[in-house]
């Protein structure tokens, strides 16, 4: 008898049920759908059946899984792969935000010495940023793939573009992105990196699917504006961190594994039709599944943003985050120049890669073909608004 813990069969697919060695044939651009059935064996019903193995050069349903869908590759060459790169997910809508997520990746680069592959949603970017990006990943040495995602039909909808993006950053973590990649960073576009990424990657999650940085609480003059300590979010907490959305490492193995994805969507689609709930929902969707979905705190120098930081710390500060100060009300442009001092040399720097690539271009970006990948398918308060 073979270790594995499970008989198993198949239909929808191409080949007998009883085949180990499933073949699909894909002749039209219209879903397939394959079911798996698996039934424990007796002498196994206490094994995990998404076990990543417990015998050495032994691997779970889930990795063979992952071998299938990643071309038959052999997992100790796809694990060699996951190792030397960083991958980082981002979005931005509109120029500012699209100059702010230039200056972001260049502020990785210039501190992560692992190679990096960024991810950025094609749904929202405009064809100047599509069309500049190839050239800047020649000139740094660096990959970047474009990733779009249909909102299912199925799942609520959101009618405002900002609500969208949010939804974007967090309900769909599991099916973005292929099963080859392990781990996903998400930085947002307005935040400079002062240091190496690769930190972060492989900091520790004690089994928590992702880790979020907490908000800061140094900053007192702010303490009116922390929404957390009292009402709901105090009861439903109970001690623990409020999490912001800014800074985020999934262990994507571990999330798919739980189903992660699909309890955060089950919780919003209950959640987001009444209007007085989700009012960030990046933020409170993850906060208010801590029970559930449990949220492992990175350390607070992880991020630091002046609002709800103070001073002393921010000499510690491993990124930093232009966050809205719902008190001064700041333009970001202005803040940045003013608290982040790198920033301007970094904006001057993509500026002149700009004007070469033009003159280069006779004035004009010229076309780039798209690398996109189509995957399977409360109270008001302060937000680092796109």
């Amino acid at each position: 008898m073979s270790w594995t813990p499970f008989s198993r069969s198949h239909d929808g697919t191409d080949s007998a049920p009883e085949d180990k060695e499933v073949v699909v044939v894909l002749n039209d651009f219209r879903s397939k759908t394959i079911k798996v059935k698996v039934q424990k064996k007796p002498d196994k019903m206490n094994e995990d059946l998404l076990s990543e193995g417990t015998h050495e050069n032994e691997s779970g349903f889930w990795d063979s899984l992952t071998w299938g869908l990643t071309g038959g590759q052999k997992q100790e060459e796809v694990k060699q792969d996951k190792e030397d790169v960083i991958n980082i997910f981002s979005l931005a809508s509109g120029h500012l935000y699209e100059r702010f997520l230039r200056i972001m990746m260049l502020s990785v680069l210039k501190n992560t010495k692992t190679p990096v592959k960024f991810w950025f949603l094609k749904n929202y970017l405009s064809p100047t940023f599509k069309n500049f990006i190839p050239y800047m990943a020649k000139k740094y040495n660096f990959q970047y793939e474009l990733v779009q995602y249909k909102w299912p039909r199925w799942l609520h909808q959101q009618t405002e573009k900002q609500r969208i993006i949010w939804g974007y950053k967090i309900l769909f973590l599991d099916v973005l992105f292929p099963l080859a990649v392990d781990k996903i960073l998400f930085v947002d576009a307005d935040q400079i990196v002062r240091t190496d990424l690769k930190d972060l990657r492989d900091f520790n999650l004690d089994g928590a699917p992702y880790g979020y940085t907490p908000f800061c609480d140094s900053r007192r003059e702010m303490d009116g504006y922390r929404f957390w300590r009292s009402g709901y979010w105090a009861s439903h907490l109970a001690g623990r961190k409020y999490h912001i959305s800014a800074l985020y490492v999934v262990d994507l193995k571990k999330f798919r594994k739980i189903a992660a994805g699909d309890r955060l969507r089950g919780q919003y689609q209950g959640l987001s039709q009444d209007p007085n709930s989700l009012s960030n929902l990046d933020q409170d969707l993850p906060n208010n599944m801590i029970h559930q979905v449990p949220i492992k705190s990175l350390p607070q120098e992880w991020l630091w943003c002046e609002t709800w930081c103070d001073e002393a710390s921010k000499k510690k500060a491993k990124t930093i985050d232009l966050c809205n100060n719902p008190m001064t009300k700041e333009p970001k442009l202005e803040a940045a120049v003013r608290i982040v001092p790198e920033w301007q040399d970094y904006d001057q720097e993509i500026k002149r890669l700009y004007s070469r690539i033009l003159e280069e271009t006779s004035g004009t970006v010229a076309d780039q073909p798209d690398v996109i990948r189509q995957p399977n398918t409360q109270d008001h308060k302060p937000h680092d608004d796109l």
